[in-house]
């Protein structure tokens, strides 16, 4: 069909941009911002700036990355390993969302509640449980990467 080959080109392109800045941020989260090294009140000020900053915008990404990778699979339909991979990579995708809705927001919400002189008795777990979860959705997300790439890669040797 005419126009498939320009729609799937600049799909692959968003797609990757997406994603790598899904994943970029996210690693930039990571490195950069150990929330388990930082004082209660540093954590809470911290905490509560990436959330007015973030907690929007990058699950609209991940929307979005979500559905320009299953517009390509559905585009690949007829190529079962480009399918597969673009597959693989949305279910990754898939994953990072709902550790992020789960169980990052829930703990953001309950954040931003609190203030240096208001920590609940619990909010060590809490903030350890909210980095290990960031840390898994940043695994699923760099593992959607890297399958993107590798379906983008397959997709344009075929």
């Amino acid at each position: 069909m005419p126009g498939l080959g320009y729609l799937s080109t600049t799909g692959q392109a968003l797609s990757l941009l997406l994603v790598g800045l899904l994943a970029g941020s996210m690693y930039g989260i990571w490195f950069g911002y150990d929330i388990t090294r930082y004082s209660p009140a540093s954590f809470v000020e911290v905490h509560q700036g990436a959330v007015r900053g973030l907690n929007t915008l990058l699950p609209l990404m991940g929307l979005a990355a979500i559905v320009m990778v299953v517009v390509l699979a559905v585009l690949a339909r007829q190529r079962p390993t480009v399918l597969m991979l673009y597959g693989a990579a949305a279910l990754g995708l898939v994953a990072a969302g709902l550790i992020t809705r789960l169980l990052n927001q829930p703990i953001n919400d309950a954040v931003m509640g609190w203030s240096a002189d208001t920590l609940p008795a619990d909010w060590e777990t809490l903030r350890n449980s909210w980095w290990s979860w960031h840390a898994a959705r940043l695994g699923a997300t760099i593992l959607a990467l890297l399958l993107l790439i590798a379906a983008v890669f397959t997709d344009r040797s075929a």
